[in-house]
């Protein structure tokens, strides 16, 4: 079929236009899938994936509602995210969009809606697979947007429906949901009726939460990440609030939801202060003046006795 068309199909911009042609209706449908899927899930079905969390409460069990909020919001920026898709005609953008994270974030849409069917089912070892795969496809278009699609503010709608949503997705499994799939999976949980248990993985818990939280100071004091720093304190904040939860955990979200805007606010203000620096460059000094006769002027020659025999002979 392809051999039989007009065009040369082997040419890179016509790959590029055949793959852009692709994106745009396959990646709409599959956001749409993902929609209806984690909605059915959530607010139609008995028990639904709420429920389901609360049948398993862990030492880094997430608040449900904050996560639904969550979820719908990186919804929003992919609804965004197809629509720059669709109209956009920078060709940075659409290498980006081609290149950088077009088919990784659709194929992620695909892994969260059958996570949200595993999920229901309470079919905990194919939820942590699952989300395993939709963490390694999120980290692999990061990777690639951050090294050879550099977010920059020339181009903000780049910026916004392009990194943000695919940063923002990122942190989801990286964060909470698949460290959470992780535990229910491996025992590390209690009954809702015995809170006095709650202490149950602690210290595993307490290991994910330092490691994880850790890790995204390091990016965002080095890039001044935005969306890092929110989505971070956001889930940190999912995770206090829902209480109870092992003393080393609570304490450690809880300091690391000041942390991540602390060292976001210090990271802009020292790399402000260091390109200052940059710019204004070291203070001239005037010429060394030592060995200048007191009276002359700095650059001037001193003056000397003339010699009257050589001028008049």
């Amino acid at each position: 079929m392809m051999e039989e068309l007009p065009i040369d199909t082997s040419h890179p911009a016509v790959r590029e236009y055949l793959a852009l042609i692709r994106l745009q209706v396959l990646t709409p449908l599959s956001l749409l899938v993902n929609i209806a899927t984690v909605m059915v899930c959530r607010f139609i079905l008995q028990p639904n994936l709420e429920d389901i969390s609360k049948l398993y409460p862990s030492s880094i069990s997430p608040q449900p509602s904050m996560i639904t909020i969550y979820i719908i919001a990186i919804y929003i920026l992919q609804v965004g995210y197809c629509i720059l898709l669709v109209f956009s005609r920078h060709t940075e953008t659409k290498r980006a969009l081609i290149k950088g994270c077009g088919f990784p974030l659709m194929l992620s849409n695909w892994v969260m809606a059958f996570w949200a069917i595993s999920w229901i089912l309470q079919a905990f070892l194919i939820s942590t697979i699952l989300l395993g795969v939709l963490l390694v496809l999120l980290l692999y278009s990061n990777t690639v947007l951050l090294i050879y699609h550099v977010p920059t503010m020339k181009r903000p709608m780049e910026l916004a429906f392009i990194h943000a949503p695919v940063r923002a997705f990122l942190l989801l499994p990286f964060g909470v949901m698949f460290p959470y799939s992780l535990f229910i999976t491996l025992g590390k949980t209690w009954s809702p009726g015995e809170p006095q248990h709650y202490d149950r993985g602690m210290w595993a818990g307490f290991i994910v939460v330092l490691v994880v939280n850790v890790l995204g100071i390091l990016v965002i004091a080095i890039r001044h990440d935005f969306v890092w720093c929110f989505a971070a304190t956001w889930i940190c904040a999912s995770q206090w609030t829902l209480k109870p939860k092992p003393y080393p955990v609570m304490l450690t979200v809880i300091i690391f939801t000041v942390l991540h805007p602390a060292a976001l606010i210090t990271s802009i203000v020292f790399g402000w202060l260091r390109d200052r620096r940059r710019r204004t460059g070291p203070i001239a000094l005037p010429p060394d003046d030592e060995g200048v006769p007191n009276g002359a002027r700095a650059g001037e020659r001193p003056a000397r006795e003339v010699d009257a025999e050589a001028i008049w002979g």
